[in-house]
């Protein structure tokens, strides 16, 4: 569901050239689902190598990774772990969704219409056995660095962001916020230009920062009272949230009466969930334990094998891109030389 505060939030439009030389702790889960969506065919099949396997995860990571390695980024991916037990009934609802949205597509292609095929197509994506390995593989190559987290991938890169190891958390879940992160990057993994659904247009995307201390002396509250005002409106962990409540009138309660418990139009409703065990996810979450983050050497030829000879891209598309890679590589380096010179 993703956590809606963003009638609240106040984000600073930026460019990635902004992040050179930062550690970024990029959401990975999120990312992939993000690339599995958007990078199809017109009529919204997946990208596949020769034995069928998807390969669009892949082609995101690949092109996007390059991207950032070119303007000096250094991306660090976590990974999600075992979900807390409340945020079964948010699984089942996105479950739901992907079963009514391929009843959808299988009717937009028996009608033949592409513009419903692309669009109920990227609301089944899901995520499948292997592509987390995929993606590790090809990280790895890079010489990109990646966690395991515990738990909720998020919580680990807000922790890595607390611990000064990384600037900022990269996410489109506005989540990373309740975790604690001290920045949240949206439009990272996704910046450029994109085709506006069901509409012949096109809009360029930016990337946009939030910093977190910031957005809570602008609202005048604790970041206890934001994690109230996440549980009020719905968070993965009740995804319903409480009935007619929404942004703006979720953070007047809670300035007003301080937090939940004093909310008195809300009393009935909050003996039926855990609100003490949602806050202590988002405020004491489980988080990997990491000292220091270290980066790689790009492995070339193996990127080059591995993604041609076993994926079934376009070895001289993939030479193409690797080689402007290597080229801005070369002059950051030989800049950097010159400037201890």
């Amino acid at each position: 569901m993703g956590l809606d505060l963003k009638g609240l939030l106040t984000k600073e439009k930026t460019r990635l050239e902004a992040f050179s030389s930062k550690v970024i702790a990029v959401d990975a889960y999120n990312t992939i689902y993000q690339f599995l969506a958007i990078i199809r065919g017109p009529d919204g099949t997946s990208l596949s190598d020769s034995h069928g396997r998807i390969t669009s995860h892949l082609s995101g990571l690949f092109y996007r990774n390059i991207n950032f390695l070119s303007l000096g980024i250094k991306p660090v991916y976590v990974f999600d772990g075992k979900s807390p037990s409340l945020k079964s009934a948010e699984i089942a609802r996105r479950k739901q969704i992907k079963k009514d949205a391929t009843v959808k597509y299988e009717r937009a292609v028996a009608e033949r219409n592409l513009e419903d095929m692309r669009k109920f197509a990227q609301q089944t994506t899901s995520m499948q056995d292997g592509m987390v390995d995929d993606a590790k593989h090809l990280l790895g190559l890079f010489g990109i660095p990646y966690i395991q987290a515990p738990s909720e991938g998020e919580a680990t890169a807000a922790h890595l962001t607390k611990t000064g190891l990384a600037y900022a958390a990269a996410s489109q879940d506005y989540d990373s916020l309740l975790f604690g992160t001290k920045r949240l990057v949206r439009n990272f993994t996704n910046s450029g230009r994109r085709k506006i659904p069901n509409r012949n247009t096109y809009i360029e995307i930016e990337p946009e920062i939030i910093d977190t201390q910031k957005m809570l002396d602008d609202l005048g509250i604790t970041k206890e009272q934001l994690v109230d005002i996440g549980i009020l409106i719905g968070t993965d962990f009740n995804p319903d949230g409480f009935d007619r409540i929404g942004p703006k009138t979720a953070l007047k309660m809670i300035k007003e009466h301080g937090k939940l418990e004093d909310v008195p139009q809300i009393q009935e409703e909050l003996v039926q969930i855990d609100y003490n065990e949602i806050r202590n996810i988002f405020l004491n979450p489980k988080v990997a334990d990491v000292s220091e983050i270290k980066f790689d050497a790009v492995n070339y030829s193996e990127i080059v094998r591995y993604l041609s000879e076993e994926r079934s891209f376009s070895k001289e598309r993939l030479e193409s891109s690797l080689s402007r890679l290597h080229k801005s590589t070369e002059r950051r380096s030989h800049s950097l030389e010159q400037w201890f010179a």
